[in-house]
Formats: C-alpha cells, structure tokens, sequence
C-alpha cells in the first residue's frame, strides 16, 4: 500500500478548532487504489471517519477508530460548446478549485470563494454562500463504495441536494468516500451580486461593472472581516445551519419580532438567519472559559487556545436551548460531532 497506515496519531493539525484528540489508526490517502487495498483488508467493517480539510468537524474525544485522511490531488476541465466541466480531486483546497476557475475565465464559483474545507466535502454538505449553491453547479462525483469495494458515480439527482444537505448525510451516511467532484460551469454565466453585502463593497470600490476576480475579491474581504482566520483562532466556520421554519411558524414569530431576519424559500417555507437568532439570546461576543462565540458573527464559536471539544459542544448545547426557549426554533449543527 502506498500510504501508510498509522497509529496514536495526533489529529491536532488536522481539524481547524485545533482539538487535541488522537486516532487509534489514521491512513493519507494519496491514491484512490489505497482505498480499495483498505476494502480488501476489510478495514472498512470496523469503526472508520473520512476526514477532509477538518474545517467541518469537532473531536469531542479520542477517536477509537479508523481516520481515512483524503488527500489526493489534482484538477482538469475541457470545453464543450458553451460548457465547461471541471473536475477536481477530492483532496483539493475548495478555494483553490475556486481560484482555478477564475484564472481560467470560467464563471459560476466566484461567489463561494474562501469557503474552508476540501472539494470532497462539497457535495456532502452541498455548500453555499453569497446567494449561490453548489447543487446548481455540480455534475456528478465518483465515490468508492465502502460496502462493495466498488467506485460509482453520481449524478446532480442522485445527490437529492437540499438546504446544506444531500443523500450522504442522509441514507447514505458514512458509505461513499467521494474522490473526485465535476462541475458543470457555463462560459457565458452570468456574474451573481445580488447578495446585499456584495454590491454594497464593489460600491465602496467604485466597481460598476464587476468580473468574476473582483465578484470573489469582494466575497473573500467581506468574509475576512466576519469570520475568524482558522489559523489563528480555532474555528469550524459556521457552527449552526440557518434553520428553515413553514411559513405560518413564521408569520408568528415576526408579530413577536417584527425586525426578525429571514429569507423566503417558497414552498410556504421561510428561511431564519441562525446568528440573529443567537444573538438575540445575548451570545454574541459572548466568552465561556476557553470557548468564545466570534465577536463578529454569532454563528461562528472559536477555541481561545486550550478548549476541549466537550467544552465547545456543550456551549452549543446551551445555544441550542437558549434559541428553542426564546423562539421555539430548533437549532441544527453543521458541524460533525466526533
């Protein structure tokens, strides 16, 4: 096998909290054959985790089982009629998929830059920023099978994307270990600054007639000023899903908060802003020990430098409680819990 199974392995490095917790094997795969070899030593009939980036996961323990580290690399498109379909590694940055497409002239991801995590994790979390989504943009992913040995692809249906979500955090949870990702872009793509925060910061720039450089220039600063750098403060991103509600749960919750923060989804569906909602409860800001919820994003909770990942989870807990008592909205993770 040409990576290395390994064991006591420290994962401090590899999760974005900076949680000190160890795996009892841990394997880099490097090769999409490694993955068949461990298939065929039946390592995946024991108690195994992939791990991407680590941008979307907090270790609350030592993990008693087998981390599969991916972290293959590479990236090609081709060209076809107004279409062009990219296609990365499992292992690559998601930003450098990003910039990939920028410096190649190929719109449709400039508006999800700087996202953390890895072009694997893309379409299990089906990701989105800035009012675009992935599941508009992906084609398809090849996935080795862990129950069969086998590699599959899947198609945009196959994935059943929804809000922050898809058919492998649901009925196939913990089966396919995605390897490579498509994209479907198109060259004539039009450039996306809907989202309130963009056209207000290429205004402040004088920029009337944006490129896609400047569309995920923009994104990218806007982010910067909001979200913490997970090289020097641990932090997983966004920690809560924006929760979704009907629209009559609505209706009531903005007669009691009328300046209440939300997005309508159609389908008598209304989207709520997580962070407002947190805030509200008086979390912003907010230091407990060694956990802090970011100062400038109540979505965002950050280790000050020697949280455990009990710790965190347990802040979370309490957010959730606060949230449900004081709305009667239930919080949902976003980030895995290990």
């Amino acid at each position: 096998m040409k990576n290395t199974l390994q064991t006591a392995v420290s994962l401090k490095d590899f999760n974005t909290f900076g949680i000190e917790a160890k795996a009892n094997k841990y394997i880099r795969i490097t090769e999409e054959s490694s993955l068949k070899e461990l298939y065929d030593q039946e390592a995946f009939k024991q108690k195994f985790f992939v791990l991407g980036g680590g941008s979307n996961v907090l270790f609350t323990e030592d993990y008693d089982g087998l981390i599969v580290h991916i972290a293959n690399k590479g990236i090609q498109h081709f060209i076809e009629g107004n279409q062009v379909f990219v296609t990365a590694s499992a292992g690559e940055v998601w930003n450098d998929l990003v910039w990939y497409c920028i410096k190649h002239d190929f719109p449709g991801m400039e508006n999800l830059a700087l996202i953390p995590g890895t072009v694997g994790a893309s379409p299990i979390q089906n990701i989105g920023a800035y009012g675009t989504e992935l599941m508009h943009i992906f084609y398809s992913c090849r996935a080795f099978d862990t129950y069969t040995g086998e590699f599959v692809t899947f198609t945009n249906v196959d994935c059943q994307f929804s809000y922050r979500d898809s058919i492998f955090k649901k009925a196939h949870k913990g089966r396919y270990i995605i390897c490579s990702v498509t994209y479907k872009l198109s060259l004539f793509g039009q450039i996306n600054t809907s989202y309130g925060a963009i056209e207000a910061e290429l205004a402040k720039r004088n920029i009337v007639e944006p490129t896609i450089k400047d569309v995920a220039e923009v994104v990218s600063y806007i982010r910067v000023e909001k979200l913490p750098d997970p090289s020097t403060v641990g932090n997983a991103g966004s920690f809560f899903k924006n929760p979704i509600i009907s629209k009559t749960q609505f209706i009531n919750l903005q007669a009691q908060h009328p300046d209440i923060v939300h997005y309508p989804m159609g389908n008598d569906e209304e989207k709520l802003a997580a962070g407002w909602l947190i805030e509200q409860c008086g979390w912003k800001g907010k230091e407990v020990g060694e956990v802090a919820v970011w100062k400038n994003q109540a979505l965002v909770l950050t280790n000050k430098g020697a949280a455990s990942g009990a710790q965190i989870y347990e802040i979370s807990s309490k957010i959730v409680d606060d949230v449900l008592s004081k709305f009667g909205v239930q919080l949902e993770r976003e980030v895995n819990i290990l």
